[in-house]
């Protein structure tokens, strides 16, 4: 089953440049088809895998401010440490 949990955990890999796009959008493609949702989340997670789906089209593309709103949805903050380059 797909949880807040897992979709949130997709989207920070991503992120932190553990998956490609490539593997996140096809992941929530094929989360979506399968259906397998958790019902207590039902909406969110239709439209954030939906949305996570689409993110290879170049129209749509994915940024930060979006996987920020997405996290949030789902409940979740972003923070952000930078550090110098070594």
């Amino acid at each position: 089953m797909i949880t807040r949990q897992e979709v949130a955990q997709k989207v920070i890999d991503y992120l932190h440049h553990r998956i490609a796009l490539a593997e996140l959008v096809d992941w929530a493609e094929r989360a979506l088809m399968e259906g397998d949702l958790d019902e207590r989340d039902l909406e969110v997670l239709r439209e954030s895998l939906a949305r996570l789906g689409l993110a290879d089209v170049k129209v749509f593309g994915l940024s930060w401010e979006e996987c920020e709103q997405l996290l949030a949805r789902l409940g979740y903050r972003i923070h952000v440490q930078v550090s110098p380059a070594t």
